[in-house]
């Protein structure tokens, strides 16, 4: 379903949104099926698994937003991903002091036990990650930080761990106390929240580590689905055994196992069937999925995979098909 800017403005502040997650081009927001690769291939845009997720609790999940950060800040033309997430253990509140743009309060988040709230999260190039950084005034009005505090998780029920995230930097983007509460974005329209008197909050509250430089698509998610030659006891396992955060556990996910008659299996997972493995956390996984992805080779890429049991969201390798022509069902 195509979604025009015209019918989601973006004032007054926060503006307006979808009901669903979708695909920004062009000045319309386009309802986002299940093919979210196929879309990006054919707009030449990157993958998801080139893409990092990126929380927007304020303006920057209204389409009309999203076409101002084209036409004032550079955002090119390819596409935005938004998928709308739900929130609980933090809240987007009032901050303590107005945009100088228009006069506007704007949203900062803060840590709010039992809330449960309705936002989006991008899933963003990197250089889609530096117009916002422009946007949000990176290191001055907001900081750019990986959130800890609460639970992220799609319509789909996918977990969104440690996501990256603005947070207020400056005293003026520091929650808004009113009788010494935040007030909830959610609760008071732009309308009253403008004329709120209150004094800024000490903290936001959350656990959220500053980040230094670019963020890169290898740092999310920190697990690997393993479903061969890197498990626990198979010969690969050294390669992987140094980087592993904790115990692997199993899982299962989606797709068919074959039998390459190479001695290594491949994964295939757009095909029916249910996939036996270990989900191995990671320390770092930037650190060691090139590695990785120099010893699967060329046979194999590198995607997200969820779990469905939990909703984890972890890095698998794929058959290339049918670069290997000889597969066949494994022997059980």
């Amino acid at each position: 379903m195509p979604w025009p800017d015209a019918d989601f403005p973006a004032d007054p502040y926060p503006g307006t949104v979808p009901p669903g997650s979708y695909v920004h081009v062009d000045g319309v927001a386009h309802e986002l099926g299940a093919d979210l690769d196929d879309l990006l291939t054919a707009h030449g845009a990157a993958p998801a698994a080139a893409r990092v997720p990126t929380l927007a609790y304020g303006s920057n999940r209204c389409p009309s937003k999203i076409t101002w950060l084209r036409e004032e800040l550079g955002l090119g033309p390819g596409p935005v991903v938004v998928l709308r997430v739900r929130t609980t253990g933090v809240a987007a509140v009032w901050a303590a002091g107005l945009r100088l743009r228009d006069g506007q309060r704007p949203a900062v988040l803060a840590a709010a036990p039992g809330v449960t709230e309705e936002h989006a999260v991008w899933l963003a190039t990197p250089d889609q990650v530096a117009v916002l950084d422009r946007c949000e005034g990176r290191d001055e009005r907001f900081r750019l930080a990986r959130l800890h505090t609460g639970e992220i998780r799609t319509d789909h029920g996918t977990l969104i761990a440690s996501p990256w995230c603005y947070l207020g930097h400056s005293t003026a983007r520091r929650p808004l106390l009113v009788d010494g509460r935040p007030v909830r974005c959610a609760d008071v329209p732009q309308a009253v929240a403008h004329d709120l008197v209150g004094e800024a909050a000490e903290t936001d509250g959350l656990d959220a580590g500053t980040v230094v430089g670019a963020p890169h698509p290898d740092e999310w998610p920190a697990a690997l689905f393993t479903y061969g030659l890197l498990r626990p006891g198979q010969p690969s396992w050294h390669l992987l055994a140094p980087h592993a955060a904790g115990t692997p556990r199993p899982a299962t996910v989606p797709g068919t196992v074959l039998d390459t008659g190479r001695g290594y299996p491949a994964w295939l997972p757009d095909r029916p069937g249910s996939t036996p493995g270990v989900v191995v956390p990671l320390h770092d996984p930037a650190a060691v999925l090139p590695a990785l992805d120099a010893y699967e080779g060329p046979g194999y890429r590198r995607v997200r995979v969820v779990v469905p049991a939990d909703g984890t969201v972890c890095w698998a390798y794929a058959w290339r098909y049918p670069v290997i022509t000889s597969a066949r069902p494994p022997n059980r």
